[in-house]
């Protein structure tokens, strides 16, 4: 079965898929002018938008890693990803405090999903 890539730059592809699993590219907020929620919103939008694009959604999340660049902001973005997170399919989930490859990058997300069937 091919690997099939979406939004293919030089430095990385947005999505990768093979053998129905979709595989996403750290998504990070592209307005750093926002506190820790705004950036969490913005960067499940992405998710969203990439795992439809995908032919998934986020009651398909197999495995997320969450990179925050200071943990203080855990409760915030904890708090909006409960309010987005698809009810009875909360995926397991790893976050640590990491820096990033931006000082102003305050939330960055890498999914690993199932397509739909």
């Amino acid at each position: 079965m091919g690997i099939k890539r979406l939004h293919v730059g030089k430095t990385l592809s947005e999505v990768a898929i093979h053998n129905g699993t979709v595989y996403l590219a750290g998504q990070i907020a592209e307005d750093v002018g926002q506190d820790i929620a705004g950036q969490t919103r913005e960067v499940l939008g992405h998710i969203d938008r990439l795992l439809a694009e995908a032919g998934s959604d986020k009651s398909r999340i197999l495995m997320c890693q969450i990179f925050l660049s200071d943990l203080k902001n855990f409760s915030g973005m904890n708090a909006v990803w409960n309010e987005w997170v698809a009810e009875g399919n909360s995926p397991p989930r790893a976050t640590v405090e990491a820096k990033l490859a931006k000082p102003e990058w305050l939330v960055e997300m890498v999914v690993t999903a199932a397509q739909a069937e």
